[in-house]
């Protein structure tokens, strides 16, 4: 398990290359047969990434029960499961859940005994998942691509024609905080999240993915005034605080799985940035 620390924006603006990514990118969260965890103080978010290729994968086997202060991982906390692989399942306690790519399992407060398996042989299993402290105890369910909220927004001409799939979120769902959904960027659009924002009361960390060999998505973070960038590839982590845009811009069309966390799930509370005063 990785730590990630709070980071202070006037001490940020002073790192370099390196210090970027080491402070906010996670490059290996998808390794085989094993599940790999950041845990940030940004919020207290968990992001895990699961590969479960030659069998069955325990959380119970790789969580630092430590680090949380507690008997089992969900005894304060929800978690959101997403799909990146094929068939697959999800077992928690005496519930199966059985996923197709891109469905994504809701596990509220309490649950115990969770277990990852993947079915399909072609495609590289891969489960990401967030995590959240929770104070109340939502009822676990899973959520089909078509039962999400799918949203298309943008437009060619800016070349950010993409379309927002609302997984875990206040009209799908109830959670205590934990907002998760998914991005495509549809052929010929490349821009996501622009005309940029902050949100001062909840932070969010994208995960890249359908980033294809060769290409790359350049991530802008930073104060709107002392932005920066980091180059991120396929199924790579960014963390972006509070303080920070969250915006890319790729050489192709992509996607990335978006999530949320912190006071509120209200989604236009955004603190929108006027291009004309970006530097």
């Amino acid at each position: 398990m990785h730590i990630n620390y709070n980071s202070n924006p006037i001490d940020a603006k002073q790192y370099d290359t390196s210090r970027l990514r080491e402070e906010f990118l996670t490059e290996d969260l998808f390794q085989e047969d094993k599940i790999s965890i950041v845990y940030s103080h940004i919020d207290r978010i968990v992001a895990m990434g699961i590969c479960p290729k030659n069998g069955s994968l325990k959380l119970d086997d790789f969580v630092e029960k430590k680090a949380f202060g507690t008997d089992y991982f969900l005894e304060r906390r929800e978690l959101g499961i997403l799909n990146l692989g094929g068939k697959a399942l999800v077992r928690c306690g005496e519930t199966t859940y059985s996923l197709e790519h891109l469905d994504v399992v809701y596990l509220g407060r309490g649950e115990q005994d969770i277990e990852f398996i993947a079915l399909d042989s072609e495609l590289e299993p891969a489960f990401y998942c967030l995590s959240a402290p929770a104070h109340h105890t939502y009822p676990s369910r899973i959520i089909k691509r078509n039962e999400a909220k799918q949203i298309d927004l943008g437009s060619q001409d800016n070349a950010n024609a993409r379309l927002i799939t609302q997984y875990l979120h206040p009209e799908v769902l109830p959670t205590c905080q934990l907002c998760m959904g998914v991005t495509h960027l549809k052929p010929g659009s490349v821009w996501n999240t622009m005309p940029a924002h902050t949100h001062e009361r909840r932070m969010e960390a994208y995960l890249y993915f359908n980033v294809q060999p060769s290409q790359v998505v350049f991530h802008f973070m930073g104060e709107p005034q002392e932005t920066r960038h980091i180059v991120v590839r396929n199924k790579q982590l960014v963390l972006s605080p509070s303080w920070s845009i969250h915006s890319g811009c790729g050489t192709q069309n992509y996607s990335f799985v978006w999530g949320m966390v912190g006071e509120n799930q209200t989604f236009d509370d955004m603190d929108f940035i006027d291009m004309d005063t970006m530097k």
